[in-house]
């Protein structure tokens, strides 16, 4: 589950950019800027300003702890089984829920690419997953996410190199220069944009960053990767490599999108806005050129979609494994490496079955949900609970229930209801504004009014007291 704790900055930093660099900010943030233009720049700078968050609070305190997964460090640090089954559920809601747009982007891909069946993209990326987190655990799928960040920049760098090229060869329209996109769709409606304007505008953008900010801490596939990391000065290492590397990505997906808003009128279908990175190199270089460029470009989507899907799966598969491990199936029993497998296939499989039937999803909108619920769970237990003593289990599962109800019924809310102008709307369409205080709130008055648990001060010690320093027991 954590490659033996032997893996090094460097190496740490690549896995950790490449399973963090979804489809959401392969393919999602491109469309987006295609179709609201410069405004959903917060998207690329509230994902990485994430991580300076989590540089300052949790990075190296969450690896000092010893725990092995999320659930593992809130029972350590509260002795409560309690807590520890409310984060392991949890855990899974947003894995899932995070799972969900990188097989449905798999299964929209190929169907752009080569016009097959949206079902297989999203069978094969299930399968390929499944093989390789089942078969290698942690210390293969760190590699393959190392390498996969490198092939993602490379086939985002070359493309736009050579997409500029033509750009400045054509004399097309500059971006800055152009009206709405919608002036040039077939459909207008579907332009709309997203933060709107006056209060509500304001209030959907600090919402926004709220919940890219401080959801980035709460995801169970960023957080288990520390744990492979020696001690807690490697975790901060890491942590400051990852800040170099996403922002050295999150330059290009921008530039498709300004391109995109160039030669809108030539796309097939400006409305499929997550298939812009792959349809751009066919409009504006007809022929085998374009064919080559799409072609890198498609590799890249496909190592967005298995990179993130894995750290999602091997995450998930350590904290299903466990209970798997200790319940078992039926009449069935499990070891450790038989149990963590059973996880494994536990994590892919109902999200995988529900993008196979055809559920329609937005990619970067999923994922913003997913960053929203995990800001509103995870992000109040890890602060408060390494820098504040008085954190009580009560007080835990409270906050908990809080934010993780509440961002999970403005969740529900989204995806099955349509957008409309009325607050009541925006505040369930983005929740992390009221979702996240309130879940700290919650934690902090119910904490008060109870006992901190005995190991407190213990775990306290452990938390924020740097490897080399050794006590002086005499």
């Amino acid at each position: 589950m954590v490659a033996s704790r032997t893996v090094r900055p460097a190496m740490n930093a690549s896995a950790v950019s490449g399973e963090y660099l979804s489809a959401a900010s392969f393919l999602g943030v491109a469309g987006l800027v295609l179709a609201f233009g410069a405004e959903m720049l917060w998207y690329p700078v509230g994902w990485t300003a994430g991580y300076l968050v989590l540089l300052v609070l949790v990075a190296a305190p969450l690896r000092r702890s010893g725990a092995y997964t999320l659930p593992d460090f809130a029972e350590a640090r509260l002795d409560s089984r309690r807590v520890r089954a409310a984060c392991s559920l949890l855990v899974v809601a947003i894995g899932w829920l995070y799972l969900l747009p990188q097989f449905h982007g798999a299964g929209l891909i190929l169907q752009s690419i080569v016009g097959g069946p949206a079902w297989v993209g999203t069978a094969v990326v299930a399968a390929v997953v499944v093989a390789g987190v089942a078969g290698g655990g942690m210390r293969s799928i760190t590699f393959v996410q190392a390498f996969q960040y490198w092939l993602k920049l490379t086939a985002l760098l070359i493309p736009i190199a050579v997409l500029l090229v033509v750009w400045v060869g054509d004399g097309a329209t500059n971006p800055a220069d152009l009206g709405p996109v919608g002036d040039t769709a077939t459909d207008a409606s579907a332009w709309s944009q997203p933060l709107g304007a006056g209060t509500q505008g304001l209030y959907v953008t600090y919402s926004l960053i709220v919940a890219t900010f401080l959801g980035t801490m709460g995801l169970p596939h960023v957080v288990v990767r520390f744990y492979t990391n020696p001690d807690g000065r490697a975790a901060r290492r890491t942590t400051l490599v990852v800040l170099v590397l996403l922002a050295a990505f999150y330059v290009l997906p921008p530039i498709y999108g300004g391109l995109g808003r160039v030669y809108a009128d030539r796309l097939p279908d400006p409305g499929r806005t997550d298939t812009l990175v792959l349809e751009l190199p066919r409009v504006m270089l007809p022929g085998w050129g374009g064919e080559v460029l799409t072609g890198l470009l498609a590799a890249g989507a496909f190592a967005a979609f298995l990179s993130t899907a894995s750290g999602l799966t091997t995450a998930l598969a350590g904290v299903l494994g466990q209970d798997v491990r200790a319940r078992g199936l039926g009449r069935w029993r499990f070891g450790g490496v038989a149990a963590f497998r059973v996880g494994a296939v536990l994590a892919v499989l109902p999200p995988a079955l529900v993008a196979l039937v055809g559920v329609e999803v937005s990619v970067a909108r999923m994922v913003g949900l997913a960053f929203a619920v995990a800001a509103s769970t995870f992000c109040p237990l890890l602060v408060l609970g390494i820098w504040w003593p008085r954190l009580t289990a009560p007080g835990a599962l409270a906050g908990l229930a809080v934010g993780g109800v509440g961002s999970g019924a403005a969740v529900l809310w989204t995806l099955a209801m349509p957008a409309d102008t009325s607050w009541w709307s925006v505040l369930l369409g983005s929740p992390a504004a009221w979702s996240v205080p309130a879940a700290f709130a919650t934690m902090v008055a119910v904490s008060r009014v109870g006992r901190p648990p005995r190991t407190a001060l213990r775990s306290f010690v452990r938390l924020h007291t740097p490897e080399a320093v050794r006590l002086d027991r005499g």
